[in-house]
Parts: structure tokens; C-alpha cells; sequence
């Protein structure tokens, strides 16, 4: 359960929604939606010329009050305002690690936000200038829905086999789930570390909430066969499996993905290779096991980033992740003539994180500066507890 608190916006900003396939902003409400859609209020235009001025002001306004963050993600417009960029843990233990800001602007999306309350002081206020910036593939597991998962297990007779890992891209609600129930969190660099660590406490794994960093972590790096997983689907009775196959598994992978990284094919892989003789195709581990094993590289955002920075000059990449970065990595490393271009023919960004634009940035840091808290983000104590604890697991990992 999340509080979230918001004061008034300014009225002297002028409205200009932009309509995304999405719940529109301020207009719609799904109250058990990670999402949390509701951001109330005016924004200035995004063609308004003063916006970069703007936010320069209110961020020298508020001086080591307020620190931000930028999710790789993120637009180009938003980053140039971050303090620190980085994947979404790396961020929530950079603003762990700045005590005495008194605000943490997150410019990433909700999960995020959350770990960053989690992992912050009491004293600490975090702030997301969007609140519909959400993350589908967090959406696509509950607490309602986890929890009867457990009981499916439990009726299986399995339950106490079965140690839960939970993906960092997931809510509160899950993380705590996940601690309470002697679980880890995982990110994406370090999957593997904690699925060696849960079977060294059970005999079994319930990978929540994205199915195919699952997958690809067990069966690409850990040697297990695809015949050890099973998918169990929330929105079907006993998650769509019968008891033997619960009893059979190893790996019971939750039915989500990531909506960007899950629309690369093996299709795309090969088109690449077809077009650009010697490309290298690196891709994120939440892409499906058939683009992985394709890959002649995958890993974390953090990952891409470093082989980019250590590739020779002249080299050829295509990138599978979320397209801000790849453009933006394209634009960085031209100069050296690595040729840097997305996997996929059809241009798609993540549009939650694009949520987070340069009109919300200057609504939220002017706000602040105004002595106006908006957007809030804060777990309740008991949910931080036990998700602290998932959390503190993993960092205690070997």
C-alpha cells in the first residue's frame, strides 16, 4: 500500500496534454495500477523556449536541497538535468547515499521511486514529476495476484520449496512479498548470483514478475533446460498448470515481460545481420530466450554501456534495449566511428519513461522551490520493512 501526496500546481502554466496509448494524463485513474495515474495540474507548453531556463533557476534555487536522477532511459532533455544517471538500483543506492538532500527528484518511474523511499531516510522526500510514469511489465503482478499464487503453491504442496526472487522492475507490494516470504531481489547484472543463492535455500524459484530474465538466466547461465521452467499465468486458474507440473519445475516464471525489450524477435536479429555484414547484435536479457541465444552479447543497461565504451573503432553494433539510450549512445560513440543502431526496424521508446518530459521536470523542481511538495512517493512502513529486507539480501549477496 502506497501514500501518495500532491500539492497544486502552478496556474500560470499553460496545458498541453500529449495523448500516448496509455491512461491520459490526469483524466483516468486505476487505483490498484502501479501506475498511479493521477498528476494534477498545468504544465508549460514542451515548445516553450524559457524551459531550460527555467529548470536551470529552480534547480540553483535549491541547491544541494534537492538531488536528481536519471534513468538511462530518460529523454535527453530530462538527463541534462540529472545529477547522476544510472540503472534504476544504482540510482536508488546513489540516493541512499546523499543524506542530506532533502529532496530526491526521480526522473525514471514509479517502482523506482519507491526503492528510492525505501532505501532513503525517514526525512528524505522523493518525488516523481509524473505520476503515470509506470512500468507495465511491474503492472503485470499484484499483490492480490502473488498472493494467491502462494496458495496455489501451498495447496500443491510445494510452498516450502519454493524460495521467490523478485525482479528489481517491480512494486513495493511485490518486494515486500518477497522478503516477507525469505526472498531476494535481482537486478539484471547480478540475476544469476541471487537464483545461486535461492537454491542454496530451497529447491525451487518463483521468478517474479518478467519471465524471460528468468529464463535466460537459468537456462543460459546456470545450464538448466528449458523443460525446467513453466510459466504460470495469474489470469488463468492455478496459473495454468497442473499440480505435477508445479511439482516438476524448478524455475516457476511469472507471466510478464518488458513491452520494449519483449518485442524484439528472432526476425529482427536476423534482418540486422542481413543488412549490416559484421554487426555485432548485444542485447538486454529481458529480450526473449530465442533473441538471446541469437546474441553475440547480452547484458544489463549497465553492461551494453561498458562493451560500447570498450569496443574497437569501426566496429558495428546493433543494440536491443530501450531507444533513448541507443540513440543516445549512437551520438556518443560516432566520433570514435562505431557505427551504433537499434535492433529492431520500428522505433519504439519506453512510453512510461517518456512520460517524465521537460514540462513536468520544471513543474516539479519550480514547485519545490516554491516550498510545495509534489508527487510524492512513499511506501507505508510495514511494506518498507520486509521489501527493505528482500533488498538487504541482495546486497548481502556474495
Amino acid at each position: 500500500m502506497r501514500v501518495v501526496t500532491t500539492a497544486q500546481p502552478r496556474q500560470d502554466l499553460d496545458v498541453q496534454p500529449t495523448p500516448l496509448a496509455l491512461l491520459l494524463l490526469g483524466r483516468e485513474a486505476d487505483p490498484k495500477s502501479e501506475r498511479g495515474v493521477e498528476c494534477p495540474g498545468d504544465l508549460p507548453a514542451p515548445s516553450d523556449p524559457d524551459l531550460v531556463e527555467r529548470a536551470r533557476a529552480a534547480k540553483a534555487k535549491l541547491g544541494e536541497k534537492v538531488f536528481v536522477l536519471g534513468h538511462h532511459y530518460q529523454r535527453d532533455e530530462v538527463i541534462e538535468f540529472a545529477d547522476v544517471t544510472g540503472d534504476s538500483f544504482k540510482l536508488a543506492r546513489d540516493a541512499a547515499a546523499r543524506p542530506d538532500a532533502e529532496y530526491i527528484v526521480f526522473c525514471g518511474v514509479h517502482f523506482m521511486a519507491e526503492s528510492a523511499d525505501i532505501l532513503t531516510g525517514d526525512d528524505q522526500k522523493v518525488v516523481l514529476p509524473d505520476l503515470a510514469a509506470g512500468c507495465s511489465m511491474a503492472d503485470m503482478a499484484s499483490a492480490e495476484q502473488v498472493a494467491e499464487c502462494w496458495d496455489v503453491l501451498t495447496e500443491a504442496g510445494i510452498a516450502e520449496q519454493v524460495v521467490p526472487v523478485s525482479y528489481m522492475n517491480s512494486s513495493a507490494d511485490i518486494k515486500a512479498f518477497t522478503g516477507k516470504h525469505g526472498g531476494t531481489i535481482c537486478t539484471s547484472s547480478n540475476a544469476k548470483r541471487a537464483l545461486d543463492w535461492a537454491f542454496e535455500q530451497g529447491e525451487k524459484v518463483l521468478f517474479l514478475p518478467d519471465q524471460h530474465l528468468g529464463r535466460n538466466t537459468a537456462v543460459r547461465d546456470m545450464g538448466m533446460s528449458l523443460d525446467d521452467c513453466v510459466v504460470y499465468n495469474p489470469h488463468k486458474p492455478n496459473g495454468g498448470l497442473t499440480v505435477e507440473q508445479l511439482r516438476a519445475a524448478k524455475m516457476i516464471l511469472w507471466r510478464g515481460h518488458c513491452s520494449v525489450h519483449g518485442r524484439f524477435s528472432l526476425e529482427s536479429v536476423e534482418d540486422v545481420r542481413a543488412r549490416i555484414p559484421g554487426v555485432n547484435v548485444l542485447v538486454h536479457p529481458e529480450c526473449k530466450h530465442e533473441v538471446v541465444a541469437a546474441a553475440d552479447y547480452v547484458g544489463s543497461t549497465e553492461y551494453i554501456i561498458k562493451a560500447l565504451e570498450a569496443a574497437p573503432a569501426g566496429s558495428k553494433w546493433a543494440i536491443g534495449t530501450e531507444l533513448n539510450l541507443v540513440r543516445r549512445l549512437a551520438n556518443r560513440f560516432a566520433p570514435e566511428g562505431k557505427e551504433i543502431v537499434f535492433l529492431d526496424k520500428t522505433v519504439c521508446f519506453c512510453s512510461t519513461m517518456n512520460r517524465i518530459d521537460l514540462p513536468h521536470l520544471v513543474w516539479a523542481l519550480e514547485s519545490l522551490a516554491d516550498g510545495k511538495v509534489v508527487n510524492r512517493i512513499e511506501v507505508d512502513k510495514e511494506t518498507e520493512d520486509f521489501a527493505k529486507l528482500a533488498l538487504e539480501r541482495m546486497l548481502a549477496l556474495p
